[in-house]
C-alpha cells in the first residue's frame, strides 16, 4: 500500500510535541517528513519511527529561510518511493522566554517574530500553494496561551504568536472554501518533556499527576482534527490539563 506523506516542521527532542506529532502521523499510515533546525535531533526521531515500523525521513530545515521551506515542500509533494503528495502539514516551531520589556532590544523582538510568525507564514504559504490544486489537505499551527493574551515579560512572545493566529484565521477563510482545512491549536499549559523539566525544575512534582500536557495526547487531537468532516471543521481549539487555570 502506497503511503501518503505528512510534514511536521518544528521537531526537536525525542520527547517533545514535534516528535509526538511525527509518531502519531506515522502510526496512521503517513510517511512523515520530520523537519527541524538540528538534523541530528530530527534524525533520532525519524530513526525511532522507522524502528517501530513506521516510515519517516529527517530534514534539516530553518523555517525562517524561504529556500529551505520551498525545498522541503518540493520533496513533500512529489509522488515517489516514500509515498504520494502530503495531505497534512503542521507548523510546530516555537520560541518562548521571559524578557523584561525595558531590556529587550530590537533584534531579540525580531528573532521571536521570525520563528513564531514569519516561519508560519512561509510554511503556510507553501502548503497552500501545493494543496490548492489538489483541493484537499490540512494545515495546522501550534499556538499558545500567549496567542490570546499578553502577560508581563512576554510582550514579544504574545505579539509573535498572535500574529501566527491571525495568519491561521485568514488562511482558513481564504482556503477553507477550496477544501483546505486550516486550524490553530492553543496549547495552554506546561508540556511534559525535557525542555520544561530543564527550564522549570520541580514543575512535575508541583503540578502533580495530569498537571502537565502529555505530548501524545496533544498529537492525537491534531490527528482527530485532520479526520473531521468538512461540514463540521474546527478552526481553533484549545487543550489544557484539567487542573490548569484559565
Amino acid at each position: 500500500m502506497s503511503l501518503t506523506k505528512a510534514v511536521v516542521v518544528g521537531v526537536g527532542s525525542e520527547d517533545g510535541l514535534g516528535a509526538a506529532l511525527s509518531r502519531c502521523y506515522a502510526a496512521n499510515d503517513r510517511h512523515v517528513l520530520v523537519a527541524g533546525r538540528t538534523l541530528a535531533k530530527v534524525e533520532k526521531v525519524a530513526a525511532a519511527i522507522r524502528r517501530d515500523g513506521g516510515s519517516a525521513t529527517a530534514h534539516g530545515v530553518d523555517a525562517t529561510r524561504e529556500e529551505d521551506v520551498i525545498h522541503l515542500f518540493d520533496t513533500a509533494m512529489t509522488d515517489d518511493k516514500d509515498g504520494g503528495p502530503a495531505d497534512l502539514v503542521t507548523y510546530n516551531v516555537g520560541l518562548n522566554q521571559k524578557i523584561d520589556f525595558r531590556k529587550m532590544d530590537a533584534s531579540a523582538f525580531e528573532d521571536f517574530w521570525r520563528l513564531n510568525t514569519l516561519g508560519g507564514f512561509l510554511v503556510g504559504r507553501e502548503a497552500a500553494r501545493r494543496l490548492m490544486p489538489l483541493g484537499r489537505g490540512s494545515i495546522f499551527f501550534t499556538g499558545a496561551s500567549g496567542s490570546l493574551r499578553g502577560m508581563p515579560g512576554f510582550a514579544h512572545f504574545a505579539a509573535s504568536k498572535a500574529g501566527l493566529r491571525m495568519i491561521s484565521q485568514s488562511m482558513a477563510r481564504e482556503f477553507g472554501p477550496q477544501g483546505i482545512h486550516v486550524a490553530h491549536v492553543i496549547v495552554d499549559g506546561a508540556i511534559d518533556g525535557e525542555r520544561v523539566r530543564l527550564l522549570f525544575p520541580g514543575a512535575f512534582e508541583q503540578l502533580g499527576e495530569n498537571g502537565m500536557l502529555e505530548t501524545m495526547a496533544i498529537a492525537e487531537t491534531y490527528w482527530q482534527l485532520h479526520l473531521q468532516h468538512p461540514s463540521a471543521w474546527t478552526q481553533e481549539l484549545d487543550v489544557r490539563p484539567f487542573k490548569e487555570r484559565f
